[in-house]
């Protein structure tokens, strides 16, 4: 494993020396290393790149699926099936990061799909960095489609603060009854980058329930969308957030769309795009700061 591959994962990942559990690291298109673990297979595929990951039921373990491009004139595209059994209770830490160094662009694409079953539990950890000094775009497009058996639990964590040129990020979700979906995303823009999340969620069972928030910042002269589709077909609930904040000459735009397919369904959207306020840069700067460290606390503070 290089230094650039070691670097990254150090970025999106926790690990640290030797990897206990079931893992898959995967490198400019290629395998770096796999390990299958008693309760977690993983399975190449046939035909086309990527995984199967089954998980058995009752399983409760640490799962590492991560990315990373080391170099420029990548174009990595991946498929990934997870299948999470009855009453398991894992983490999965997924993320990837791109490294260009020289002129032509890099890309990561990749295409997961999760299949939980009834009373199973998944938290999904997803984080996104761009580094190196060459002057090829550092693209990241990540699809997502779940489907949740009844009285399933999912919880998405995904984060992009750096050095990402350009992504597309596409969710979609279906839910049984009982089942809960908690999607929190983080990004920060900066230069001429651009972002752009839609999430589609159907609320199909009883008593099924969604809450997608997003927190962004957007700088210089960066741009981002945020579009958000809940549809609640029965007795529901489902939340959409979008909170950011926009520095310089920054963009975004907030997008929402419910709709209730049933008297029962009951839907909410929350949105707040603005400047950091001005008597928040004074208190801090009373205390020292100059004016960029006070924006600076303020926007981390805020991703937090």
């Amino acid at each position: 494993m290089n230094d650039i591959t070691k670097r990254l994962l150090s970025m999106i990942t926790d690990i640290s020396g030797e990897i206990k559990g079931a893992f898959n690291i995967r490198v400019d298109g290629g395998c770096e290393a796999r390990q299958s673990s008693e309760n977690v297979d993983i399975i190449p595929k046939v035909g086309q790149p990527g995984i199967d990951i089954v998980i058995k039921p009752n399983t409760k373990e640490k799962i590492y699926i991560p990315a990373c491009v080391t170099k420029s004139n990548v174009d990595d595209l991946v498929y990934n099936d997870f299948y999470v059994g009855e009453n398991a209770d894992v983490t999965i830490v997924a993320g990837c990061g791109v490294h260009t160094d020289g002129e032509e662009d890099s890309q990561h694409n990749g295409i997961h799909r999760f299949f939980v079953k009834r009373n199973a539990k998944v938290r999904y950890e997803e984080k996104h960095v761009g580094i190196g000094e060459g002057t090829g775009k550092r693209i990241i497009n990540p699809q997502t489609y779940i489907e949740m058996a009844p009285d399933s639990y999912m919880e998405m964590d995904t984060v992009q603060i750096k050095g990402v040129d350009s992504t597309k990020r596409e969710s979609k979700a279906v839910l049984q009854s009982g089942a809960k979906l908690v999607i929190k995303e983080k990004i920060m823009t900066h230069g001429d980058q651009y972002a752009e999340t839609n999430f589609q969620v159907d609320l199909d069972g009883e008593d099924s329930g969604a809450d997608l928030i997003s927190r962004s910042v957007a700088r210089d002269t960066s741009r981002q969308l945020f579009r958000s589709v809940i549809n609640g077909n029965t007795r529901c609930t489902g939340h959409s957030e979008c909170d950011a904040i926009i520095m310089d000459k920054g963009v975004v735009s907030a997008i929402p769309e419910l709709t209730a397919n049933d008297i029962d369904a009951a839907l909410i959207h929350e949105a707040a795009i603005g400047k950091i306020a001005g008597e928040q840069l004074t208190k801090l700067m009373t205390l020292g700061l100059t004016s960029e460290e006070a924006e600076a606390k303020i926007v981390e503070g805020f991703l937090k």
